[in-house]
């Protein structure tokens, strides 16, 4: 038992960013693995008046299972502040950086951290021509599981230069990251408590790694452990854990890469640091959890326990950055 003494816990989830589904499905995870272990568990679903109800519910601890904006980017998590509720997962600062692909590049690169290049573009000159040579990769700035990602290649049937009614990222957002595409292997590595849990290579049977391929079973197989090199899987685990640290992360977090297999360590790449990972069934930080003897209800508490400061936890901080 990681918690001894039983907790009114508030379950945050739903919301209205592009991810309420998957919210929905990690908050409901959370909360009966809570019930199971004997807490009391209120569920909010997050509205206009989320403070109001949280303030109503009076609950020990918030546990965030919400994804994207705004529960993601840190306002969520100001909110909480400066009401007083402790609350797991990162906080204000760290959210504000983690979800902004660009801002996490100025925190990560100088610090050894292997990024893709690429800059911000605005979505109205591609329609002018391209900002990088083909193939390279459009996504929001701020958006997290993959969320209006596109492939542009030599071979796709954007239009060169991208058509205006092209169904894409540059319809729904008036800037997006380019990056240079990166030939090569998905894979992830999860931190919790502090330690890097292994790597899993997410295997897509058409297409690529993007927001239907994630949460629809069948589409992606999980090879847990990866079955890649020492180096390789030494390397992930050792940059996801020096991102954590960086970004000053808790509770848990989830970095994804890509390896260049031909490339060896030279070909690895952190695409991003994910700050409130899911919690689904089909979800990569409770499999790897798994793998290493923790189960769904111990890595719920755990993360209870970091934020609250509790022995075992991350540092002992509670929910700030």
């Amino acid at each position: 038992m990681i918690l001894s003494k039983k907790l009114h816990i508030a379950v945050l989830m739903g919301g209205w960013a592009n991810e309420r589904p998957v919210s929905l499905m990690s908050g409901e995870g959370v909360a009966k693995a809570l019930e199971a272990r004997g807490h009391q568990v209120t569920r909010i679903d997050m509205d206009r008046q989320v403070a109001a109800r949280i303030a109503e519910a009076k609950p020990d601890i918030v546990f965030n299972a919400l994804h994207g904006v705004p529960g993601e980017d840190g306002t969520v998590q100001g909110m909480l502040d400066l009401m007083g509720v402790p609350y797991t997962h990162s906080g204000l600062a760290t959210s504000v950086i983690a979800i902004d692909k660009e801002l996490t590049k100025q925190a990560l690169v100088p610090r050894g951290i292997p990024m893709p290049g690429g800059r911000i573009v605005k979505s109205a000159d591609l329609y002018e021509s391209d900002p990088l040579p083909r193939p390279y990769v459009l996504k929001p700035v701020n958006e997290g599981s993959s969320v209006g990602v596109a492939i542009v290649t030599d071979e796709s049937n954007y239009g060169n230069p991208i058509a205006r009614d092209a169904k894409g990222p540059w319809q729904e957002f008036p800037e997006l990251l380019a990056e240079p595409y990166i030939r090569g292997r998905e894979l992830t590595t999860a931190v919790v408590g502090g330690k890097a849990l292994g790597v899993t290579e997410l295997i897509v049977e058409s297409g690529f790694y993007d927001f239907e391929n994630k949460y629809t079973d069948g589409r992606t197989r999980h090879v847990c452990p990866a079955e890649i090199p020492k180096e390789i899987a030494d390397a992930c685990k050792k940059f996801a854990l020096e991102a954590h640290r960086i970004l000053g992360c808790k509770g848990t977090s989830r970095t994804d890469f890509r390896w260049d297999d031909e490339q060896g360590v030279d070909g690895l790449f952190v695409l991003e640091t994910n700050t409130q990972p899911g919690m689904t069934p089909l979800s990569l930080v409770p499999e790897q959890a798994r793998h290493v003897g923790m189960s769904y209800e111990d890595l719920v508490e755990t993360i209870i326990a970091d934020a609250l400061g509790i022995e075992g936890g991350d540092d002992g901080a509670q929910g700030q950055a």
